[in-house]
């Protein structure tokens, strides 16, 4: 007697929405200059997310760099209040026209590309 059994592995990683800066006077907002971004990133690198004025999301790595992932533009406008989820791929990168954002009450966005996000002086 043969048997067999099929195992599937399904990994989410779920992203942290971080507050949205207050306007203070103490501190004041920072003002950031998109510059090229690689298409892939490694998802053990992102720590938490902050979602733009311009709808995109602002991912935050563990280093500090900043990653702005531009979504589609026929994403409807998403509700990322309680953070997000991307489904990690076999590679371990989270990859610009592969792979997307998804919300808990079952929203999805595809990333369009990565841009890397720089202090302007």
């Amino acid at each position: 007697r043969y048997a067999q059994m099929s195992y599937r592995e399904r990994i989410v990683i779920r992203i942290p929405r971080l507050p949205s800066p207050q306007l203070s006077r103490a501190q004041p907002a920072i003002d950031w200059e998109e510059k090229k971004a690689p298409k892939c990133v490694p998802a053990n690198v992102l720590a938490s997310a902050v979602v733009s004025p311009q709808g995109d999301v602002d991912l935050v790595a563990t280093d500090g760099r900043r990653l702005r992932a531009k979504l589609d533009d026929d994403c409807p406008s998403l509700n990322f209040y309680r953070g997000f989820y991307l489904k990690r791929s076999k590679d371990g990168m989270i990859c610009a026209k592969r792979d997307a954002l998804r919300t808990r009450s079952g929203g999805y966005c595809k990333i369009a590309r990565f841009r890397t996000l720089v202090e302007k002086k």
